[in-house]
């Protein structure tokens, strides 16, 4: 075997190794992005919109994804109901999203404590639209509960928190 042969030989083994690896990793990455907890939704896009706009109807309930407001609600805990288009800025960028209809206060009260605990990129509403108690958005993802899991609620957050088109941006 010649120096050429034997040279284009060990080349090929190290490309095949790389394809090899990158192939591997993309399977990882993919098979890890079907495990993250909630169930998903399609995307309906990120389009921008002035307040008080008409959008088609979203394609889950909170909405997890499409038109939304310019701009986000302020990371934290609310008493009060904020608008849908407002929050999904927040899921956009990375943002967990804890609603609530129909809890007692002491539920209230531990969905806001595990918020405090984990106050980034957090926010915390009533919503009285929710069909479910306690609901859990991330981008394109939900987790609804009848009853308060803290465990459940904790891996959803840790697993979609930053999962979004724009998980740095602030």
């Amino acid at each position: 075997m010649n120096e050429n042969s034997k040279a284009i030989r060990e080349w090929t083994i190290v490309i095949a190794g790389v394809v090899g690896a990158i192939a591997l990793f993309v399977w990882f990455s993919s098979q890890s992005e079907k495990n993250r907890p909630g169930e998903v939704y399609t995307e309906q896009g990120r389009e921008h919109i002035a307040v008080g706009s008409a959008h088609p109807a979203y394609n889950s309930n909170p909405p997890t994804s499409g038109p939304h407001y310019a701009e986000e609600a302020t990371w934290g805990i609310y008493q009060k109901e904020l608008p849908d288009e407002q929050l999904l800025h927040n899921l956009e960028h990375g943002g967990i999203w804890i609603s609530y209809t129909g809890i007692d206060q002491d539920t209230q009260n531990q969905l806001e404590a595990l918020a405090k605990k984990d106050p980034d990129k957090m926010v915390v509403t009533p919503r009285a639209k929710d069909d479910a108690k306690i609901v859990v958005a991330s981008w394109t993802r939900l987790l609804k509960l009848d009853q308060f899991n803290e465990a459940e609620i904790a891996a959803f957050i840790n697993a979609n928190k930053n999962k979004s088109p724009e998980p740095n941006a602030q």
